[in-house]
């Protein structure tokens, strides 16, 4: 039976997309690889990126997967429940804000691109190799992560837009990514300031 929309509905997607979303990949996988803690080390930031510097490309691949993981998994078990397309992408915000704040990691977590990645390929897996082409086109070309997630998730509400019409999607987009922003808001400034650090590096 499909669950509708109701706040309890919404409250408990939300909820269990966050508590996904707390399992950080990046903390986890540095714990387990015996890798120094990325919330200290690095860029201080628990993300694929910086397990890259840390540990390498095994560790960072493993950590790119976990984290895309959460947001996919989050809106593929909405889906199992519910055809509301609010719900499904509150599950995803929910596994967003979870890589955000973890509960389990003292609210300290990433930036989220690998987690909002694995939210549009289960909403929409055009949208989400579009993306993905997008992040790798701008890294492989200027070696500069952030620059390659800022421009990818400024076009996604617009991938959005033109490939499904659905307006519950494009606003879930546009709020993760203006979320995303604001955790990047330390590299735009380097981005200005051409200071930001490169891929490798």
């Amino acid at each position: 039976m499909f669950l509708e929309y109701s706040v309890v509905n919404a409250l408990l997607l939300t909820v269990s997309g966050y508590l996904l979303g707390s399992l950080s990949a990046a903390i986890i996988t540095c714990k387990v690889l015996s890798l120094p803690d990325p919330r200290s080390t690095g860029s201080n930031n628990p993300g694929a990126t910086n397990v890259l510097r840390l540990g390498g490309k095994k560790a960072a691949a493993i950590t790119l997967l976990g984290d895309m993981s959460k947001g996919l998994m989050a809106v593929l078990f909405a889906r199992l429940l519910t055809e509301d397309n609010v719900l499904i992408y509150l599950a995803g915000l929910g596994a967003f804000l979870g890589h955000l704040f973890p509960a389990f990691f003292h609210f300290k977590g990433g930036k989220g691109v690998a987690t909002a990645l694995g939210v549009l390929i289960g909403t929409s897996w055009i949208v989400g190799l579009l993306a993905i082409a997008t992040w790798l086109a701008i890294a492989l070309t200027f070696r500069i992560s952030s620059l390659a997630a800022l421009i990818t998730f400024t076009a996604t509400p617009f991938y959005l837009w033109i490939t499904t019409a659905n307006d519950d999607f494009v606003v879930g987009s546009i709020i993760i990514s203006m979320l995303l922003f604001w955790r990047h808001k330390a590299n735009i400034k380097n981005l200005l300031q051409g200071t930001e650090s490169k891929i490798g590096r």
